[in-house]
């Protein structure tokens, strides 16, 4: 026979007897204290049916483990000493006797007419009609609450969201070797969340949080040079994102495959790609980093200068639509992309096209919002497309090229993406008809010393 505990009593009161409703309660206390004590194991903690009912009968041989130990004083405001001991009940019901007025008239007693009182006569209440065995009130309002019952409150999704923006906002100093596990931590607790109960608003946004988890995953991966990891990141992005019809996180993710096949050197697919979302919303702010970073660099790549052009412009002319920011935004910002980021990536453009004078106006533009920006990265990546350009001209300036190219390797430091080393590479292999002069020499020496840290060697071991 199930033993009465106050763990009983409490569940009782607050009509959490069923598993379902128990559990509800439990794994949404259970988020919100791992928020509190900044402990995000305790999110993920579950109570199996098997388990509710031995707590619920007060069939326990030692208490709970710890963490749950934890989240039940949280959320009932008991010690579990108390809880799981057994409670003694020391109300009891009074019921109070009922008095009926009698008459003042005696069987074979006469009175006066005017002392007499009548007789007064209770009404018996009508019984109320029978209900159907499913119409039990408490039956119904508990039902109420496990259906909007979720384990994702409106803190512990601005928790989530202010997380993601937090990784974009230090990526460019922090890098994805750093920020990495911190991006899959808030995936893993996205997915742990979706595989409990929400209503359909939180259930929504657990969905775009969790695809925005993936599209960061799945652009560090690029910068790590795991070009598949990247792919399938990005696809698990716009799956999530196109379930509940978020364009921006979908075309962004779009963006992000896009980007992916570019540094693998599969231009066409990586063009086709781009191209394709911006089909879908050819007006659409996410359009412009679509055009700019995804259509027009793939197409410098394979030759298509008029095409290179026609992108461009058109994401200039979105630019101009939208009222972007004329600074460098966050590589990976959710944002739309600043002007000179577009510009940046139109600089990469045409030197892909050899299009020297195009790439030195251009680099000359956006030098003082570059040389301002906090990204390390984009300074060193503008360098590094300088000095290609200056080895490009019909009379090479090779001292000022390799000068920048060391610049950009400094710049780039102990924080390597396969961007930086891929074009630093191209760089050295440009510089080889020029390879006895000192100033190439002391590149090739900047470029192997660089080279050789770890990070640098994983990525030359996936270009390879």
């Amino acid at each position: 026979m199930p033993r009465t505990t106050l763990f009983r009593q409490l569940l009782q009161q607050r009509h959490l007897t069923t598993h379902e409703a128990f559990a509800a309660q439990y794994e949404r206390t259970a988020v919100r204290l791992a928020e509190l004590d900044r402990d995000p194991r305790l999110a993920s903690l579950q109570v199996s049916p098997r388990q509710f009912d031995r707590w619920y009968g007060g069939e326990l041989l030692t208490l709970p483990r710890p963490d749950s130990c934890r989240v039940l004083e949280h959320m009932l405001g008991r010690p579990v000493s108390e809880l799981f001991a057994t409670a003694y009940d020391g109300d009891s019901a009074h019921d109070g006797d009922l008095t009926h007025d009698r008459g003042d008239i005696a069987h074979g007693r006469t009175e006066e007419p005017h002392t007499r009182r009548p007789p007064t006569r209770r009404r018996t209440p009508s019984p109320p009609p029978p209900r159907e065995d499913d119409e039990n009130p408490l039956d119904i309002v508990a039902r109420a609450r496990q259906l909007t019952a979720s384990n994702a409150d409106d803190a512990t999704l601005s928790f989530l969201d202010s997380s993601l923006e937090g990784i974009a906002g230090r990526y460019e100093q922090d890098g994805p070797y750093v920020l990495r596990p911190q991006a899959r931590q808030v995936r893993q607790l996205a997915h742990t969340l979706l595989d409990g109960r929400q209503p359909p608003r939180a259930r929504r946004e657990l969905f775009r949080l969790a695809a925005r988890a993936s599209g960061l995953l799945g652009y560090m991966a690029v910068n790590t040079g795991d070009f598949a990891l990247s792919e399938a990141y990005s696809t698990e992005a716009r799956a999530l994102s196109r379930e509940i019809g978020d364009l921006d996180t979908d075309l962004w993710a779009c963006g992000t495959l896009s980007f992916s096949l570019y540094y693998a050197g599969r231009y066409d697919e990586a063009d086709a790609c781009a191209a394709a979302a911006v089909e879908r919303a050819p007006r659409h702010a996410q359009s412009i980093r679509l055009l700019a970073n995804g259509r027009a660099r793939a197409l410098g790549k394979t030759g298509d200068r008029r095409a290179v052009e026609q992108a461009i412009g058109q994401a200039l002319q979105l630019s101009d639509l939208h009222e972007v920011p004329a600074g460098l935004t966050s590589c990976i910002s959710f944002e739309p992309y600043g002007r000179a980021r577009t510009l940046a990536n139109a600089v990469t453009s045409h030197v892909a096209l050899r299009n020297t004078a195009q790439v030195l106006r251009d680099a000359e533009h956006i030098d003082d919002l570059v040389e301002h920006s906090t990204s390390a990265w984009s300074r060193s990546l503008v360098r590094l497309d300088v000095a290609t350009a200056l080895l490009q001209q019909r009379t090479p300036d090779v001292d000022h090229a390799m000068a920048l190219g060391r610049e950009a390797l400094q710049l780039c430091g102990d924080s390597p993406i396969s961007s930086v080393y891929q074009r630093s590479r191209d760089l050295r292999e440009q510089a080889g008809p020029w390879r006895d002069q000192p100033a190439v020499r002391d590149y090739g020496d900047e470029f192997r010393t660089w080279s050789s840290q770890p990070a640098v060697l994983a990525l030359a071991s996936s270009a390879s």
